[in-house]
C-alpha cells in the first residue's frame, strides 16, 4: 500500500489543532523517517517540541528541558527561543561556562529580546563578569524600562562593585515601579546598611519580613544591623529565627555564635555538628560552620578542636578567594616606588580650604582601631564615620602608579573623598575614618591632606596575627587573613612600609600602643587627645558608653569597658602552633 504524505500530514495537523499532541507527534515522525527535510513535518515538530521545552523548564525540569534545548538547536541553529532555554537551564544547573555561549547566541538571534539580555547578565555574574553584566543588565532595561528583576539585579550587583549612592538609586526606582517587590526592599536594606544608614536599613529589613515573613536571609541581616547599633539582645533573636526558618543557614549560625557564649553542647552546637559532617554540603557553607564551631570550642575550653575547625575554616576561606600573597608583595612595592612621584604634588595648606578636618586611623585589622575611634567620637563634635572605602575608591590607581600623578590629581582626589566624607560628617567638622588599610596610602593621604591627623594603632604581633586569623571577614580583600604564614608575610610587610613612612614623614604619624592603651588608659587617652588637638572630656575613658554605630568585627567588645589581656589569647593555642610566632620574639 502506497503511503500517501498528503493524507498522513493532515491527520498530523488535524491532531495537533485538536491537542491530541501524543498523536500529531507520531505522525510528524512518520514523515520525517520517509521525509527528513520535509518543511511542514519539520515546522510541525518543531512546534510541538518547543511547546514540550516550554513545560519542561517551567515545570522545574531542567535536566530533561536540556537535552530536548540541545536537541533542538543542533537540528534549528537559529532557534532562538532553545537557546534561551538551554542557557538558563545551564545557569540553574551551575554549568555557567556552556551557559555563555547559550545566552550570547539568543541575544545574537534576537537582539531585541530584554529577557535573553538579562539572563546574559546573570550569566556573566556568576562568572564573576561584572562589568560585561552590568552592560547586559542596563541593554535589558533599555529595552524594558520597567524590567524590575533587572533593576533588581543591577542595583544589587552596584552594590558589589562598590557603587553605593548608584545602587540606591537604582533600587529605590524599582521599588517605585514594584511596591511589594520583596527581593528589591532587601536589596535596598543591604545597601543602606554599607552606606551606613543602619536605620534605613532596619526598616526596609523589617518591611521585607512583613511581605515574607520566612526571609530567613533579612531575618539573618537585621540581626547585623541591630547588633551594629548596639542591641544585641535583638540580634541573637534575629539570628535564631533565621535558623529557626532555615536549620541548615551556616552564616547565621556563623553569626550568632559571635554573640552567643557557650556553656553546653546545646541545640545550635549540635546542628553545627551535623553540618559539618554532611559530605553534601557545598565548601561555602562548611567554611562557615568550622568558624561557628570553633567559636564554641574555644567558649567550651577544647582548643585542641577549636584549633582544628579554625585550620579547616581558614584553609576553605583562601581556597575560595583564590589569595596569593605575591599580588601583595607587588602592591606594597608598587606603593613605595611611586611614592616619590606623588610627593613632588604634595597640596600646600596654607592653599586648600578646610571645611573638614579628616583623622585617619590605621594599622591592622583586630588592632585596636574600633576602640581609639570610639574614645575619639565620645567628642560631641566628633564624627565616627567607621571604615570609609573612599581612599581606595579614588586614590588606589594613582597611589600604586596606574594612573598618573599630578597636582591636579591629587586636587581631585581630595574633592571627591571630602564630597563622599561630608555625607556621613553629620554636620560635624571633624570626622574619623578608621579604615585599617589606609596605611597602605598614607603616602597619598598626606600629599592631599596636609591638614589632617593620622593615628597608627599598633598591637602586639602574635596578639594581632592570631586576631586576624581566627576571625572570618565578610570582605573579599583579606586574603592574607587566612593562613598563618601569609599573616606572619603580610605582617612584615606591613612593618616595613611603615617603616618607610616613619622614615619620609614620621612627624605626621602617633603611633599608639594598643597594649599600652589598655594598661595605662587615661595617661594614653590624654596623649592622644593632646595630638589631635581636641579639649579635654571625661567622657574618653567610658567608650563603651559611646552610642555610635560599629559595624566591625570588634562591634560587641566595644560594647564592654577597657580591658586587659586580650593579647594574651592565643597563648592558649600554643601547644597547637609549633613555634609560628616564634619570629616575634
Amino acid at each position: 500500500m502506497k503511503f500517501n504524505i498528503k493524507q498522513t500530514l493532515r491527520k498530523a495537523i488535524s491532531a495537533h489543532k485538536e491537542g491530541n499532541l501524543q498523536d500529531a507527534e507520531n505522525l510528524y515522525r512518520i514523515i520525517l523517517q520517509l521525509y527528513p527535510l520535509h518543511p511542514e513535518a519539520n515546522k510541525g515538530m518543531e512546534i510541538l517540541e518547543s511547546n514540550k521545552l516550554i513545560h519542561l523548564f517551567q515545570n522545574g525540569h531542567h535536566k530533561a528541558a536540556i537535552k530536548l534545548a540541545k536537541s533542538l538547536t543542533e537540528r534549528f541553529p537559529k532557534h532562538q527561543l532553545a537557546w534561551k532555554i538551554l542557557g538558563s537551564g545551564l545557569v540553574l544547573t551551575g554549568k555557567y561556562s556552556e551557559a555563555l555561549n547559550a545566552n550570547q547566541t539568543a541575544t545574537f538571534l534576537s537582539n531585541q529580546d530584554f529577557e535573553a539580555h538579562f539572563n546574559l547578565g546573570v550569566t556573566f555574574k556568576k562568572l564573576g563578569k561584572y562589568n560585561e553584566a552590568e552592560a547586559s543588565y542596563k541593554q535589558a532595561i533599555a529595552l524594558k524600562e520597567d524590567y524590575v528583576d533587572a533593576q533588581n539585579n543591577l542595583g544589587s550587583l552596584l552594590r558589589e562593585l562598590g557603587r553605593l549612592d548608584e545602587s540606591e538609586t537604582v533600587l529605590r526606582k524599582t521599588i517605585t515601579l514594584k511596591a511589594d517587590f520583596t527581593g528589591a526592599i532587601y536589596n535596598l536594606g543591604s545597601t543602606l546598611k554599607e552606606l551606613g544608614k543602619f536605620d534605613e536599613a532596619e526598616a526596609y529589613y523589617r518591611q521585607a519580613i512583613l511581605l515574607r515573613p520566612e526571609y530567613a536571609e533579612a531575618h539573618n541581616n537585621l540581626g547585623i544591623t541591630v547588633q551594629a547599633l548596639g542591641r544585641l539582645d535583638e540580634a541573637e533573636a534575629c539570628y535564631k529565627q533565621a535558623i529557626l526558618l532555615r536549620p541548615e543557614y551556616a552564616e547565621a549560625h556563623r553569626y550568632l555564635t559571635v554573640i552567643k557564649k557557650f556553656d553546653s553542647q546545646d541545640e545550635q552546637y549540635l546542628k553545627m555538628q551535623e553540618l559539618y559532617l554532611d559530605i553534601k554540603i557545598k565548601e561555602e557553607m562548611r567554611c562557615h560552620i568550622n568558624f561557628g564551631l570553633a567559636k564554641a570550642c574555644d567558649d567550651l575550653g577544647d582548643f585542641k578542636q577549636a584549633f582544628k575547625h579554625l585550620n579547616e575554616g581558614n584553609a576553605m576561606r583562601k581556597k575560595l578567594l583564590n589569595y596569593d600573597i605575591g599580588q601583595d608583595k607587588k602592591g606594597f612595592e608598587q606603593i613605595k616606588t611611586n611614592y616619590q612621584l606623588i610627593a613632588q604634588y604634595a597640596l600646600d595648606q596654607d592653599k586648600i580650604e578646610k571645611k573638614l578636618m579628616p583623622i585617619f586611623i590605621v594599622g591592622l585589622p583586630r588592632s585596636g582601631t574600633t576602640l581609639v575611634e570610639q574614645i575619639i567620637s565620645s567628642h560631641s563634635k566628633v564624627t565616627g564615620a567607621g571604615e570609609l572605602s573612599f581612599v581606595f575608591k579614588f586614590g588606589k590607581l594613582m597611589a600604586t602608579g596606574s594612573s598618573m600623578s599630578s597636582s591636579e590629581a591629587l586636587a581631585r582626589f581630595r574633592h571627591e573623598y571630602l564630597t563622599e566624607l561630608m555625607k556621613v560628617s553629620k554636620g560635624n567638622k571633624i570626622v574619623t575614618d578608621k579604615m585599617p588599610h589606609n596605611f597602605l596610602y598614607l603616602g597619598l593621604v598626606t600629599a592631599a591632606f596636609p591638614e589632617a591627623k593620622i593615628v597608627h594603632v599598633k598591637r602586639d604581633p602574635a596578639a594581632v596575627c592570631w586576631a586576624n586569623y581566627k576571625q572570618y571577614f565578610p570582605s573579599k580583600n583579606l586574603g592574607y587573613c587566612y593562613a598563618l604564614e601569609d599573616i606572619i608575610s603580610y605582617h612584615a610587610l606591613y612593618e616595613n612600609l611603615m617603616q618607610f613612612w616613619e622614615n619620609s614623614f614620621g612627624k605626621r604619624i602617633y603611633n599608639l600602643d594598643y597594649d599600652l592603651l589598655t594598661v595605662n588608659q587615661e595617661n594614653e587617652t590624654r596623649s592622644l587627645i593632646n595630638f589631635l588637638g581636641l579639649d579635654w572630656d571625661e567622657k574618653y575613658l567610658s567608650p563603651q558608653k559611646n552610642k555610635r554605630t560599629v559595624l566591625t568585627a570588634s562591634n560587641t567588645q566595644i560594647r564592654k569597658k577597657v580591658y586587659q589581656g586580650s593579647s594574651q589569647v592565643w597563648k592558649k593555642y600554643e601547644p597547637f602552633l609549633d613555634g609560628v610566632f616564634d619570629i616575634f620574639k
